[in-house]
């Protein structure tokens, strides 16, 4: 089951006051999609300093080390550390959220689904990274 926390909640009210990204932001998004499947890839097969690659400095200075970001994610966010399957949806423009905002929906290890919120921010070498994850469930409906 996924958690929510007050500002999840609050988030997944805010969602229809998202900004869809235009279609010409299809090589943006692509490249955002990639980082995100990356990442995911490198949870499946265990691989902290991969998944730790694909974090923004910000994050990465949070944790200090793959060793700890990758308990965090296993701890805190194992529908995507062991994830069945992922769809991603649609890449928006979230004020609340900071910005770009890839929308993937994500079902769990025990069959739940639940919509991942990545935020995105391209780098000063051109790479994107990801600069954070909110789960909410795919319902919409805190749990």
């Amino acid at each position: 089951m996924v958690a929510i926390t007050r500002f999840g909640f609050f988030l997944a009210i805010s969602l229809a006051l998202v900004a869809p990204v235009q279609a010409d932001d299809s090589i943006r998004r692509d490249k955002i999609v990639s980082v995100i499947q990356s990442q995911l890839e490198a949870f499946r097969r265990d691989d902290a300093v991969a998944a730790y690659s694909h974090a923004a400095p910000q994050i990465r200075a949070m944790f200090g080390s793959a060793e700890k970001f990758m308990q965090m994610v296993m701890t805190d966010y194992g529908a995507l550390y062991r994830h069945k399957s992922v769809t991603f949806l649609d890449l928006v423009y979230m004020s609340v959220m900071g910005g770009m905002v890839q929308r993937v929906l994500v079902t769990g290890p025990d069959g739940a689904e639940a919509i991942a919120l990545y935020t995105v921010e391209q780098m000063d070498d051109d790479v994107w990274r990801i600069t954070g994850c909110m789960l909410v469930p795919a319902g919409g409906n805190p749990t």
